[in-house]
C-alpha cells in the first residue's frame, strides 16, 4: 500500500513524557496520603487519558468518584506546571520527521490528552515540523480507541484512511488504527511491549523511528 499520511500518537511515540507524568502523579498521590509508584510502573497506567490514569494509580478500595475527581483536578494543576521538565523527543524522531517532510508525506498527531494541551505540547516540543492536524481529546468526540477522531483527521488531510499509517506504542493505538481502516504500526521504544502491540493488531513493529522510512521506501 502507498503511504500518503502518518498519524502519530504523541506520548510514548513522539515524546518520552513518562517521567514527568509519573513525577506529577506521584506528587499528587503523596500529597493526598496515598502510595506512590515507580516510574516504570506508569508504562502500564498511561494511554487512556487522565481519568483512567488516576483510576489505575489509586488503591482499589478508595476509587470512589469524589476521590477520583479531586485527584484528576490536582493532577491537571501539577502536570500543567511540570510537563516539560524532562519530556523530550525520542532518539531518531527528528530524523523520521525530517524524512517524512522531505517525502511530502502528510503528518498529524492524535492524542488522548486534552486537545488544547496537546496543541501546546506539540507547539513547544515539535514546533520544528509541520503537522497538518494536531488533535487531542475533545468533549464532542470519543477518545481513542474509538476511530471517529482518526477518521476525521484523514478527512481533514484529504487522504483515504487505507493510505494512512497510524503509529503508536499501546494497544489503544493499534485498536484505533484497525477500527479506522488504517495501517497499524507499533513502536517498540515507547511505553508498552511487542506482545501487546501484536495482540492488538499491529501489522508492523519498529525498533527505531527511521525504520519507518526504510519500510516506506521498500513498498
Amino acid at each position: 500500500m502507498k503511504c500518503e499520511a502518518v498519524i502519530f500518537d504523541m506520548d510514548g511515540t513522539l515524546l518520552d513524557s513518562l517521567s514527568d507524568i509519573a513525577d506529577s502523579m506521584n506528587f499528587v498521590l503523596e500529597s493526598m496520603g496515598f502510595p506512590i509508584h515507580k516510574v516504570a510502573d506508569y508504562r502500564k497506567f498511561v494511554g487512556n487519558g487522565i481519568g483512567v490514569l488516576v483510576r489505575r494509580v489509586l488503591p482499589e478500595e478508595i476509587r470512589d468518584e469524589k476521590v477520583i475527581e479531586n485527584c484528576v483536578e490536582h493532577m491537571r494543576e501539577v502536570y500543567s506546571k511540570h510537563w516539560a521538565d524532562k519530556t523530550k523527543t525520542y532518539v531518531g524522531i527528528p530524523e523520521l520527521l525530517n524524512g517524512l517532510t522531505m517525502n511530502n508525506t502528510k503528518m498529524a498527531i492524535l492524542s488522548n490528552k486534552p486537545d488544547d494541551f496537546t496543541k501546546i505540547m506539540a507547539g513547544k516540543l515539535l514546533g520544528l515540523w509541520t503537522f497538518d492536524v494536531v488533535a487531542g481529546q475533545k468533549p464532542s468526540i470519543p477518545g481513542k480507541p474509538d476511530p471517529q477522531a482518526a477518521l476525521e483527521i484523514a478527512g481533514q488531510l484529504g487522504v483515504n484512511p487505507g493510505r494512512c499509517f497510524f503509529l503508536g506504542d499501546t494497544n489503544v493505538d493499534m485498536i484505533t488504527a484497525s477500527a479506522a481502516g488504517m495501517f497499524p504500526v507499533g513502536v517498540l521504544w515507547g511505553f508498552r511491549g511487542r506482545e501487546e502491540l501484536l495482540a492488538s493488531g499491529a501489522k508492523l513493529l519498529l525498533n527505531k523511528p527511521p525504520d519507518l522510512l526504510e519500510y516506506i521506501d521498500r513498498i
